[in-house]
Order: C-alpha cells, then sequence, then structure tokens
C-alpha cells in the first residue's frame, strides 16, 4: 500500500529529542516574528522588576554571598514557592498552553554532575555578580563591564557543547 505525503504527516509522531535535557513538546507551529516579539516584550518586563527589585545589583549579590542580607534570599525563595506552586496548579488542574497543549513534566534522575555544575554556576555568580538571566539588564542599566561576563557565558557554553560528550551524565 502506498501512501502520499499529506497521509504521512497526519500520521506521523512527532518525537522530540532530549539532547539538553531541557526538552519542549509544543508541536503547534508559531510564527517566528511573533513569538520573538512575545519574548521580547516579556523579557524587558523580566528586565524592569530585576532592575526595580534590584536583584541585578553587584551589591545585593555580595551581600547574598557573604550572608549580610535577606534580600536576595526572600527573592529567590518566593520565586521557588510561587513555581512551586505553578506547577501544583498546572497539574492539579491540567492547565493548558495557550495554544491548547497540554504541559508536559518530565522526570529527571540525580546526578553528582548537577552538584559539580551547580557549584561552578554558583562561583561563578559570586565572582562576577551575574547569573545569566539579569546579564542583559545589567548591560541596558549601563553597566558595560558586564560585556565581559556576557563573553565569558558564550566561550563557556561553547566549550561546554564540546566537552558535553566526554563529561559523565
Amino acid at each position: 500500500m502506498q501512501t502520499t505525503n499529506d497521509e504521512f504527516f497526519e500520521t506521523a509522531v512527532i518525537i522530540h529529542p532530549d539532547e539538553c535535557g531541557a526538552s519542549n513538546d509544543q508541536v503547534k507551529p508559531e510564527s517566528l516574528v511573533i513569538s520573538n516579539i512575545k519574548y521580547l516584550g516579556v523579557g524587558m518586563f523580566f528586565g524592569l522588576i530585576a532592575v526595580k527589585s534590584e536583584i541585578i545589583s553587584w551589591y545585593r549579590i555580595q551581600e547574598m554571598f557573604r550572608l549580610h542580607s535577606f534580600h536576595m534570599y526572600g527573592v529567590i525563595g518566593t520565586a521557588v514557592v510561587v513555581g512551586a506552586l505553578s506547577v501544583w496548579v498546572i497539574k492539579k488542574f491540567n492547565i493548558k498552553t495557550v495554544q491548547g497543549e497540554t504541559v508536559v513534566f518530565h522526570d529527571r534522575k540525580f546526578h553528582w554532575g548537577m552538584v559539580i555544575g551547580g557549584f561552578i554556576f554558583g562561583l561563578g555568580w559570586a565572582i562576577t555578580g551575574a547569573c545569566p538571566g539579569p546579564i542583559f539588564a545589567q548591560i541596558g542599566s549601563g553597566f558595560l563591564v558586564i560585556f565581559v561576563t556576557l563573553f565569558s557565558a558564550i566561550v563557556g557554553t561553547w566549550v561546554y557543547g564540546i566537552v558535553q560528550k566526554k563529561l559523565p551524565h
């Protein structure tokens, strides 16, 4: 029996690779322009909140790592609680995405690479005063020295991509 291309695509199962550990189960196509505008808006809103709440402040980050202030721990703790409640609500009420798709949560197994990676991440965060999220907000706020941090983050990601297959997972 011969099938046409249309029949093949209607019945084909789409399998998303989990190569980077952060799979995206969204299968409905979306306009690239609309998608980028949407994420640009969300990113600008996040940047505004980050600046106003002082979570991009090098001094606030140093206070956190020196255990001199509760400010950052309060922000991070609040984010963890909101995230946990959001996941619980999504699972409990089977909330769909804006496109009407089911949200899928993937189980993750613990391995020591997570602890080592978290330590390296925290060390870089303590030294530079920036984690990946607010780097652009810091640059937008006029802290141009953060371009060094951005460049280092890009190089570090590139190096990880090269050595990833050789690391224990």
